[in-house]
């Protein structure tokens, strides 16, 4: 027990989160399964198997002929360190705000399980390990676009989030450049079939984060965030976006069969998706409740490996 004065409920938990900001709150000894799920948890492993999907796809996209085993062996340990690094360093900056949000209020760092100068040491390292093995073992170019990835998402997009609404669009950037990382792995090089599968990734970005900030808008309010939703909560432009974007996705998504660098099976196959995919998101234009953000938004978490799969049965065909 502390023996500090004591203070009215309403200073609580701003005492608490000074202390868990100076790593005043120390937690009991704790397994070290308890301390890697923590640093699981920061990594963000459910964005960031996205994320090296994504890239899978992308070196998918850029082997028509056949896949260098050891190179996308190596892309896919590249794109995942860096992912889970730039996770791991958002978690660092976005403490505070994590603080204040219902949802956000148990992770790791704003609960005081883990101080703020560790997380912020493994997430540099890991995406630095990222862009040491992808540069001798993959390609400069490669491991540009990994570090280019992390600095506009750590640097730009993630500070924009309480700037203005237009922070979703702007980081479809750093979270479409895995795709074509993964394409650049492949064939060394940017191409009509990398910038398509850019494309692709970075449409389906505003529907699946839109949809998840329109579940989330009265927590990313608290949090003092500037998503969409919360500046525009009639919802219009949410709607207007989300089928905008997916109406984008239908004809980007067959570029890589028209180049080219996908087959037939492939192309046939991702319409249906997309259509899919695109009605979800007219459902929610029609009724803008939480059931059908979330229809939008399982939707969106099976596109990615449903586009993944497609390709992948079109080259092994």
């Amino acid at each position: 027990m502390s023996n500090a004065p004591e203070r009215s409920s309403s200073d609580a938990p701003a005492a608490v989160s000074v202390a868990r900001e100076a790593g005043g709150v120390r937690s009991p000894s704790r397994s070290v399964t308890a301390v890697l799920r923590d640093y699981l948890e920061m990594a963000k492993p459910e964005i960031s198997s996205v994320v090296t999907l994504s890239a899978f796809a992308g070196f998918l996209v850029g082997s028509p002929a056949g896949l260098d085993g050891w190179t996308l062996f190596w892309t896919m340990i590249g794109v995942a360190l860096c992912a889970g690094g730039v996770g791991m360093l958002n978690h660092v900056l976005e403490r505070r705000y994590d603080a204040q949000m219902k949802r956000t209020t148990s992770r790791p760092l704003p609960a005081g399980r883990v101080s703020p100068a560790r997380a912020r040491t493994v997430g540099v390292l890991m995406v630095c390990a990222s862009v040491g093995l992808l540069c001798p073992l993959v390609n400069v170019l490669t491991a540009v676009i990994a570090a280019l990835t992390a600095v506009l998402y750590l640097f730009v997009y993630t500070p924009l989030k309480r700037v203005t609404k237009w922070n979703t669009l702007i980081g479809t950037v750093p979270g479409a450049l895995p795709a074509l990382g993964g394409y650049t792995a492949a064939t060394g090089s940017l191409g009509a079939g990398g910038w398509a599968v850019f494309g692709v990734l970075a449409c389906w970005q505003m529907p699946h984060f839109l949809s998840l900030a329109w579940m989330y808008r009265k927590d990313y309010a608290r949090g003092d965030y500037a998503m969409l939703p919360v500046v525009e909560p009639e919802g219009d432009s949410t709607a207007r976006q989300m089928v905008g974007f997916c109406v984008l996705l239908l004809p980007l998504s067959v570029v890589p069969t028209l180049v080219g660098a996908a087959g037939w099976l492939y192309g046939l196959g991702v319409l249906p998706v997309g259509l899919w995919f695109l009605w979800t998101t007219l459902v929610f234009y029609g009724e803008r409740t939480g059931r059908n953000a979330r229809r939008v938004l399982k939707a969106s978490v099976l596109y990615v490996p449903a586009l993944t799969v497609l390709l992948l049965a079109d080259w092994w065909i």
